[in-house]
């Protein structure tokens, strides 16, 4: 089983920048982000595998986000600039623990950008 903690999150005012981290119980292959705004289903935002590579962004977080991987914590960290108000939701951190593994959840944090 893996479990996942998120940290983060709460109201900024557009431009600006959140950090989002979650760490995991064991050692993921692949931690990411999605996101989910009420009504709609989840969308990628970003991943990442824990060797470091292969950092993956939707279109729309391209230059803004930043995600990194902690091996020595299992802890994955998205680092948010530029927030907008279209940023605002309910951001979910999901991991695998290898490539054709089921998704593990956290609970999600919200974030909110105001105008």
């Amino acid at each position: 089983q893996l479990q996942l903690v998120e940290s983060g999150g709460g109201l900024v005012q557009a431009g600006g920048p959140l950090k989002l981290s979650c760490t995991a119980s064991v050692r993921p292959y692949i931690m990411g982000w999605l996101r989910q705004t009420p009504g709609k289903e989840r969308d990628f935002a970003a991943s990442i595998r824990m060797s470091g590579s292969g950092a993956t962004y939707t279109d729309s977080a391209k230059g803004r986000f930043t995600i990194s991987a902690d091996n020595a914590n299992n802890t994955v960290i998205l680092q948010m600039n530029s927030l907008k108000p279209k940023d605002t939701a309910t951001y979910y951190c999901v991991a695998k623990l290898g490539p054709y593994d089921d998704d593990y959840w956290g609970q999600g944090t919200q974030i909110t950008v105001s105008s």
